[in-house]
Protein backbone atom coordinates (compact mmCIF):
# COMPACT_ATOMS: atom_id res chain seq x y z
CA UNK A 1 0.00 0.00 0.00
CA UNK A 2 1.49 3.48 -1.29
CA UNK A 3 1.17 6.01 1.20
CA UNK A 4 0.15 8.40 -1.69
CA UNK A 5 -1.13 6.76 -4.75
CA UNK A 6 -2.02 3.28 -3.93
CA UNK A 7 -1.75 0.73 -6.66
CA UNK A 8 -4.63 -0.28 -8.62
CA UNK A 9 -4.53 -3.85 -6.88
CA UNK A 10 -5.26 -2.44 -3.71
CA UNK A 11 -7.40 0.46 -4.19
CA UNK A 12 -11.03 0.37 -3.75
CA UNK A 13 -14.44 2.54 -4.76
CA UNK A 14 -17.91 2.32 -4.56
CA UNK A 15 -20.03 3.75 -6.83
CA UNK A 16 -21.16 6.47 -4.78
CA UNK A 17 -18.11 6.95 -2.95
CA UNK A 18 -15.05 4.50 -2.44
CA UNK A 19 -12.44 6.68 -4.07
CA UNK A 20 -13.44 9.98 -6.05
CA UNK A 21 -12.41 11.23 -8.89
CA UNK A 22 -13.48 13.37 -10.98
CA UNK A 23 -12.10 16.02 -13.07
CA UNK A 24 -12.64 20.01 -14.13
CA UNK A 25 -16.49 21.63 -13.99
CA UNK A 26 -19.24 23.49 -15.70
CA UNK A 27 -21.92 24.88 -14.42
CA UNK A 28 -25.52 25.02 -15.62
CA UNK A 29 -28.04 28.15 -14.56
CA UNK A 30 -31.12 28.30 -14.38
CA UNK A 31 -33.86 25.44 -13.10
CA UNK A 32 -35.63 22.48 -14.97
CA UNK A 33 -37.27 23.99 -18.33
CA UNK A 34 -40.43 22.79 -19.73
CA UNK A 35 -39.79 22.85 -23.63
CA UNK A 36 -42.74 23.80 -25.20
CA UNK A 37 -43.08 21.16 -28.08
CA UNK A 38 -47.17 21.44 -28.76
CA UNK A 39 -50.27 20.41 -27.18
CA UNK A 40 -51.54 17.31 -26.37
CA UNK A 41 -55.23 16.45 -28.30
CA UNK A 42 -57.91 16.45 -25.66
CA UNK A 43 -59.34 13.08 -28.61
CA UNK A 44 -56.47 10.87 -27.11
CA UNK A 45 -56.68 11.23 -22.94
CA UNK A 46 -54.60 7.97 -22.64
CA UNK A 47 -51.83 9.23 -23.94
CA UNK A 48 -49.27 11.00 -21.91
CA UNK A 49 -48.84 14.83 -21.52
CA UNK A 50 -45.31 15.54 -20.53
CA UNK A 51 -41.78 13.43 -20.64
CA UNK A 52 -39.71 13.94 -17.77
CA UNK A 53 -36.14 13.58 -17.81
CA UNK A 54 -34.65 12.89 -14.50
CA UNK A 55 -30.65 13.99 -13.65
CA UNK A 56 -28.32 11.46 -14.25
CA UNK A 57 -29.98 9.57 -16.87
CA UNK A 58 -27.86 7.73 -19.65
CA UNK A 59 -29.00 8.62 -22.80
CA UNK A 60 -29.49 4.95 -23.45
CA UNK A 61 -32.53 5.54 -20.62
CA UNK A 62 -33.62 8.54 -22.53
CA UNK A 63 -34.30 6.82 -25.61
CA UNK A 64 -36.22 3.93 -23.90
CA UNK A 65 -38.69 6.56 -21.71
CA UNK A 66 -39.19 8.43 -25.66
CA UNK A 67 -40.00 4.92 -27.26
CA UNK A 68 -42.54 4.19 -24.20
CA UNK A 69 -44.03 7.60 -24.42
CA UNK A 70 -44.68 7.74 -27.84
CA UNK A 71 -45.19 4.31 -27.99
CA UNK A 72 -43.06 3.15 -30.31
CA UNK A 73 -41.26 -0.47 -31.02
CA UNK A 74 -38.15 -0.47 -28.60
CA UNK A 75 -34.91 0.96 -30.23
CA UNK A 76 -36.64 3.41 -32.20
CA UNK A 77 -35.40 6.40 -30.55
CA UNK A 78 -31.66 5.31 -30.74
CA UNK A 79 -32.05 4.69 -34.21
CA UNK A 80 -33.83 8.17 -34.88
CA UNK A 81 -30.84 9.78 -32.89
CA UNK A 82 -28.36 9.59 -35.61
CA UNK A 83 -30.32 10.77 -38.07
CA UNK A 84 -32.08 13.77 -36.06
CA UNK A 85 -29.62 16.35 -36.78
CA UNK A 86 -28.73 17.28 -33.28
CA UNK A 87 -26.85 20.25 -33.05
CA UNK A 88 -24.35 19.21 -30.74
CA UNK A 89 -20.68 20.51 -30.31
CA UNK A 90 -17.90 19.22 -32.46
CA UNK A 91 -16.26 17.53 -29.32
CA UNK A 92 -19.22 15.66 -29.11
CA UNK A 93 -18.54 13.31 -32.13
CA UNK A 94 -22.58 12.91 -32.83
CA UNK A 95 -23.23 11.40 -29.44
CA UNK A 96 -25.51 13.30 -27.36
CA UNK A 97 -24.67 11.81 -24.13
CA UNK A 98 -24.62 14.55 -21.82
CA UNK A 99 -26.49 16.92 -23.64
CA UNK A 100 -29.79 15.76 -23.42
CA UNK A 101 -31.00 18.38 -20.79
CA UNK A 102 -32.82 16.52 -17.58
CA UNK A 103 -36.08 18.54 -17.56
CA UNK A 104 -40.37 18.32 -18.38
CA UNK A 105 -41.09 18.50 -22.16
CA UNK A 106 -44.34 18.68 -23.21
CA UNK A 107 -46.12 16.04 -25.73
CA UNK A 108 -48.55 16.16 -28.42
CA UNK A 109 -49.41 13.96 -31.34
CA UNK A 110 -46.96 15.62 -33.68
CA UNK A 111 -43.99 15.23 -30.95
CA UNK A 112 -41.18 12.89 -32.77
CA UNK A 113 -38.51 11.26 -31.65
CA UNK A 114 -36.39 13.41 -33.35
CA UNK A 115 -38.18 16.64 -31.96
CA UNK A 116 -37.68 15.74 -28.64
CA UNK A 117 -34.24 15.23 -28.73
CA UNK A 118 -33.80 18.54 -30.61
CA UNK A 119 -35.45 19.73 -27.72
CA UNK A 120 -33.60 18.35 -25.26
CA UNK A 121 -30.25 19.32 -27.23
CA UNK A 122 -31.21 22.79 -27.86
CA UNK A 123 -31.95 23.70 -23.71
CA UNK A 124 -28.76 22.20 -22.75
CA UNK A 125 -26.65 24.37 -25.24
CA UNK A 126 -28.69 27.43 -24.20
CA UNK A 127 -28.03 26.44 -20.36
CA UNK A 128 -24.38 25.39 -20.67
CA UNK A 129 -23.64 28.56 -23.07
CA UNK A 130 -24.89 30.98 -20.63
CA UNK A 131 -22.10 33.74 -19.86
CA UNK A 132 -21.72 31.74 -16.09
CA UNK A 133 -21.21 28.56 -17.03
CA UNK A 134 -18.72 29.82 -20.07
CA UNK A 135 -17.13 31.71 -17.65
CA UNK A 136 -16.42 29.30 -15.51
CA UNK A 137 -15.11 26.75 -17.51
CA UNK A 138 -12.51 29.09 -19.22
CA UNK A 139 -11.31 29.98 -15.65
CA UNK A 140 -10.61 26.75 -14.91
CA UNK A 141 -8.87 25.85 -18.51
CA UNK A 142 -11.06 23.57 -20.03
CA UNK A 143 -13.84 23.36 -22.41
CA UNK A 144 -17.55 23.62 -22.21
CA UNK A 145 -17.90 19.66 -22.83
CA UNK A 146 -14.63 18.79 -20.45
CA UNK A 147 -16.93 20.39 -17.59
CA UNK A 148 -20.44 18.65 -18.84
CA UNK A 149 -17.90 15.50 -18.85
CA UNK A 150 -16.74 16.30 -15.23
CA UNK A 151 -20.48 17.54 -13.86
CA UNK A 152 -21.37 13.63 -15.38
CA UNK A 153 -19.06 12.29 -12.93
CA UNK A 154 -20.00 14.36 -10.13
CA UNK A 155 -23.88 13.29 -10.23
CA UNK A 156 -22.95 9.94 -10.88
CA UNK A 157 -20.85 9.47 -7.73
CA UNK A 158 -22.61 11.35 -5.55
CA UNK A 159 -24.88 10.03 -3.02
CA UNK A 160 -26.55 13.18 -2.53
CA UNK A 161 -26.92 16.99 -3.81
CA UNK A 162 -24.57 18.40 -0.76
CA UNK A 163 -21.87 16.25 -1.52
CA UNK A 164 -21.23 17.27 -5.25
CA UNK A 165 -19.30 19.88 -4.37
CA UNK A 166 -16.78 17.80 -2.45
CA UNK A 167 -17.08 15.21 -4.68
CA UNK A 168 -16.42 17.76 -7.32
CA UNK A 169 -12.84 18.45 -5.08
CA UNK A 170 -11.88 15.21 -4.87
CA UNK A 171 -11.95 15.02 -8.89
CA UNK A 172 -10.10 18.06 -8.96
CA UNK A 173 -7.61 16.68 -6.53
CA UNK A 174 -6.65 13.95 -7.66
CA UNK A 175 -6.57 14.76 -11.88
CA UNK A 176 -3.90 17.88 -10.16
CA UNK A 177 -2.19 15.21 -8.44
CA UNK A 178 -1.69 12.91 -11.46
CA UNK A 179 -3.45 10.31 -10.02
CA UNK A 180 -6.02 8.14 -12.07
CA UNK A 181 -9.24 8.74 -11.77
CA UNK A 182 -10.34 4.91 -10.93
CA UNK A 183 -14.26 5.62 -10.55
CA UNK A 184 -16.58 3.14 -10.89
CA UNK A 185 -18.92 5.32 -12.06
CA UNK A 186 -17.08 5.26 -15.87
CA UNK A 187 -15.98 1.81 -15.69
CA UNK A 188 -19.91 0.69 -14.80
CA UNK A 189 -21.48 3.13 -17.85
CA UNK A 190 -18.45 0.82 -20.23
CA UNK A 191 -20.19 -2.15 -19.22
CA UNK A 192 -23.82 -0.89 -20.06
CA UNK A 193 -24.65 -1.53 -15.93
CA UNK A 194 -25.79 0.33 -12.68
CA UNK A 195 -24.10 -0.56 -9.53
CA UNK A 196 -22.02 -0.72 -6.41
CA UNK A 197 -19.68 -3.26 -6.84
CA UNK A 198 -16.88 -3.21 -9.37
CA UNK A 199 -14.65 -6.65 -9.56
CA UNK A 200 -10.78 -7.09 -10.06
CA UNK A 201 -11.93 -8.34 -13.14
CA UNK A 202 -13.97 -5.21 -14.41
CA UNK A 203 -10.98 -2.94 -13.48
CA UNK A 204 -8.76 -4.89 -16.30
CA UNK A 205 -11.32 -3.74 -19.05
CA UNK A 206 -10.10 -2.87 -22.25
CA UNK A 207 -11.85 0.15 -22.58
CA UNK A 208 -11.05 3.86 -22.27
CA UNK A 209 -14.13 4.55 -19.96
CA UNK A 210 -11.78 2.14 -17.93
CA UNK A 211 -10.59 5.25 -15.26
CA UNK A 212 -8.64 2.69 -13.55
CA UNK A 213 -6.00 2.30 -16.43
CA UNK A 214 -6.43 5.42 -18.21
CA UNK A 215 -5.47 8.69 -16.97
CA UNK A 216 -7.61 11.80 -17.43
CA UNK A 217 -11.06 12.22 -18.13
CA UNK A 218 -13.32 9.81 -20.14
CA UNK A 219 -13.76 10.50 -23.64
CA UNK A 220 -17.66 11.49 -23.67
CA UNK A 221 -19.93 12.19 -20.48
CA UNK A 222 -20.89 9.40 -18.92
CA UNK A 223 -24.57 10.42 -18.00
CA UNK A 224 -26.83 13.61 -18.55
CA UNK A 225 -25.98 15.90 -15.55
CA UNK A 226 -28.31 18.02 -14.13
CA UNK A 227 -27.89 22.21 -12.07
CA UNK A 228 -26.81 20.48 -8.95
CA UNK A 229 -23.78 18.87 -10.62
CA UNK A 230 -22.97 21.50 -13.02
CA UNK A 231 -22.79 24.25 -9.97
CA UNK A 232 -20.90 21.55 -8.35
CA UNK A 233 -17.95 21.12 -11.21
CA UNK A 234 -17.79 24.49 -11.24
CA UNK A 235 -17.71 25.56 -7.80
CA UNK A 236 -15.56 22.83 -5.74
CA UNK A 237 -15.74 22.71 -2.39
CA UNK A 238 -12.46 24.05 -0.76
CA UNK A 239 -10.65 20.97 0.68
CA UNK A 240 -7.59 18.32 0.00
CA UNK A 241 -9.67 15.43 -0.13
CA UNK A 242 -8.64 12.65 -2.64
CA UNK A 243 -10.98 9.77 -0.97
CA UNK A 244 -14.42 9.38 0.21
CA UNK A 245 -16.87 6.35 0.87
CA UNK A 246 -20.73 6.54 1.59
CA UNK A 247 -21.12 3.91 4.42
CA UNK A 248 -24.24 4.61 5.40
CA UNK A 249 -27.50 6.56 3.69
CA UNK A 250 -26.26 10.58 4.85
CA UNK A 251 -22.87 9.30 5.91
CA UNK A 252 -20.19 10.08 2.99
CA UNK A 253 -16.68 10.26 4.36
CA UNK A 254 -13.86 12.16 2.15
CA UNK A 255 -10.28 12.26 3.26
CA UNK A 256 -6.71 12.73 2.28
CA UNK A 257 -5.03 9.87 4.37
CA UNK A 258 -5.46 7.14 2.67
CA UNK A 259 -5.30 4.76 5.64
CA UNK A 260 -8.16 6.38 6.64
CA UNK A 261 -10.24 5.75 3.75
CA UNK A 262 -8.66 1.99 4.53
CA UNK A 263 -10.79 1.84 7.81
CA UNK A 264 -14.06 3.82 5.83
CA UNK A 265 -14.30 0.93 3.43
CA UNK A 266 -13.66 -1.97 5.98
CA UNK A 267 -16.87 -0.19 7.91
CA UNK A 268 -18.68 0.18 5.23
CA UNK A 269 -18.17 -3.46 3.93
CA UNK A 270 -18.44 -4.73 7.36
CA UNK A 271 -21.97 -3.35 7.21
CA UNK A 272 -22.55 -4.72 3.76
CA UNK A 273 -22.03 -8.29 5.34
CA UNK A 274 -23.82 -8.06 8.52
CA UNK A 275 -27.19 -10.19 8.57
CA UNK A 276 -29.50 -7.08 9.03
CA UNK A 277 -28.37 -5.70 6.52
CA UNK A 278 -28.32 -8.47 4.19
CA UNK A 279 -31.93 -9.38 5.11
CA UNK A 280 -32.82 -5.82 4.48
CA UNK A 281 -33.12 -3.61 1.08
CA UNK A 282 -33.43 -0.52 2.05
CA UNK A 283 -30.48 -1.13 4.55
CA UNK A 284 -28.46 -0.13 1.14
CA UNK A 285 -25.60 2.74 1.95
CA UNK A 286 -27.37 4.61 -0.93
CA UNK A 287 -29.61 3.71 -4.28
CA UNK A 288 -27.65 1.82 -7.19
CA UNK A 289 -28.11 3.56 -10.35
Amino acid sequence: MQTNTPSRNTIKLTRRGRLALVVSGAVLAGTAVAVPLLTLDSDRPTRPRTLVIPEGWRAGQVYAAVDKALALPAGSTGQAAAKAGLKLPNAAEGNPEGYLFPATYPLDDKATPGSLLSAMVDTATKKFSAAPIAAGAQRDSMDLYQAVTIASIVQAESATKTDMAKVARVVFNRLSSGMPLQMDSTLHYALGRTGVRTTAADTRLDSPYNSYQRMGLPPTPIDNPGEDAMHAALNPAPGDWLYFVTVKPGDTRFTADYDEHERNVAEFNARQQSPARSQSPSAAPAPSK
